[in-house]
């Protein structure tokens, strides 16, 4: 517990009011590892990466507002796909990442996508009560009281979760929610859909 803290006691959670795009030169950039979480083809030529918190009300309006038109127009279509990589801000929100990893592959971005959906059930709550509602809500996956107590106390799992978070800030500079690197280029906030379209863009004319 008192590592969660010092993890987040420094955190503070921003977004981006406009867009903001690095080159890719000019950071280090995110690349594909055996355990990631995909949505979409795995061979698509265009990768979203995504870092993003659970508990961001950004994020929650990605996932809401504008991630259904990506993939419609370009994740089920084939031409991008979307890694989602965890950046928790606080223990509520390294908690609920914790325990979507454990669901299986074809249940994770559901869960992703009704925890988003729900935030108002879950966040804004002390850490118990926070907890007893992402129990109820990974109930309604089929998730058992005895298996979300089995991957709370997953320390494999967990650690991860916060491996995530670290290695973003520090390799990849990450210090805001939601953050992408689109094939090289870094977009900063939640950004309207015709932002991402002309970086897609941009990346489908450059792609091999």
């Amino acid at each position: 517990m008192r590592f969660y803290r010092l993890i987040f006691a420094a955190v503070i959670a921003l977004a981006a009011t406009h867009t903001i795009v690095v080159p890719a030169h000019a950071v280090d950039l995110p690349t594909l590892q055996p355990d990631d979480r995909i949505l979409g083809n795995q061979n698509a030529s265009i990768t979203i990466f995504e870092y993003a918190s659970l508990t961001c009300p950004h994020c929650a309006a990605f996932t809401i507002d504008t991630l259904p038109h990506l993939k419609k127009d370009w994740i089920d279509t084939g031409k991008a796909k979307l890694v989602y990589r965890d950046y928790p801000l606080d223990q509520s929100a390294a908690l609920a990442a914790t325990i979507a990893r454990c669901l299986p592959q074809d249940r994770y971005f559901t869960f992703l996508a009704t925890l988003y959906d729900d935030q108002h059930d879950w966040v804004y709550r002390d850490v118990a009560a926070s907890r007893a509602a992402l129990a109820r809500i990974a109930g309604l996956t089929g998730m058992s009281e005895q298996q979300f107590d089995a991957c709370a106390g997953n320390k494999k799992i967990s650690d991860a979760v916060l491996n995530s978070r670290l290695v973003g800030q520090n390799q990849y500079g990450i210090n805001l929610t939601p953050t992408f690197f689109i094939n090289g280029t870094k977009v900063l906030g939640d950004q309207p859909y015709s932002e991402f379209v002309k970086v897609l863009n941009t990346a489908n004319v450059k792609r091999p």
